[in-house]
């Protein structure tokens, strides 16, 4: 499975595609920051980003896309502007019909570190091992959007398995019922 993992920012985007199996070392395909022009009207920033994501998209034609999912932060204009690229993000997949997931950090740090509250230099030192790779990936961006990607492969996987067989059982249920009448 190829998944293209993205640490949304309006200023910064990190974008990371791995390709692999669950419960397996993936392989780095590519990481990339999407940057936009901080003086530049919002309108013309989210166009660049969603220019800049369709384009990586194109080129690396990931099966699923998994995005860090917004979280609570003191500063309330860096929330907005992480929404705003994050819905950016999950809406240039979407026009290609590819599957979406979110993740909180919490939940990706546990994916690739086994603890929830490890920091970044831990995300990518783990990131650099998982993955073989002979350095640490740049900026923070780019680690953590490789760490998305990763935790995708791994717990969405599992998860989209998990709800296909619910999905064959509630089936077969259903044809014994109907045969049974």
């Amino acid at each position: 499975m190829r998944v293209m993992g993205i640490d949304p920012g309006l200023t910064r985007c990190g974008v990371g595609v791995v390709e692999g199996r669950p419960g397996a070392p993936g392989t780095m395909i590519a990481v990339d920051v999407v940057r936009t022009d901080p003086e530049a009207g919002l309108a013309d920033r989210l166009l660049a980003l969603d220019d800049g994501l369709r384009a990586l998209l194109d080129e690396h034609q990931p099966e699923a896309v998994a995005v860090e999912r917004v979280f609570s932060q003191h500063n309330v204009a860096s929330v907005i502007g992480t929404a705003q690229a994050s819905g950016i993000a999950l809406l240039a997949a979407a026009r290609l019909g590819l599957p979406t997931a979110t993740y909180t950090p919490s939940e990706v740090k546990n994916a690739v570190c086994g603890n929830g509250t490890a920091d970044k230099r831990q995300v990518t030192t783990m990131v650099t091992r998982i993955l073989r790779l002979k350095e640490a990936p740049k900026p923070a961006d780019a680690a953590d959007a490789l760490a998305i990607a990763v935790c995708h492969l791994w717990r969405g996987g599992v998860k989209a398995r998990i709800a296909q067989a619910a999905a064959s059982q509630a089936a077969a249920v259903a044809a014994a019922k109907e045969r049974n009448r």
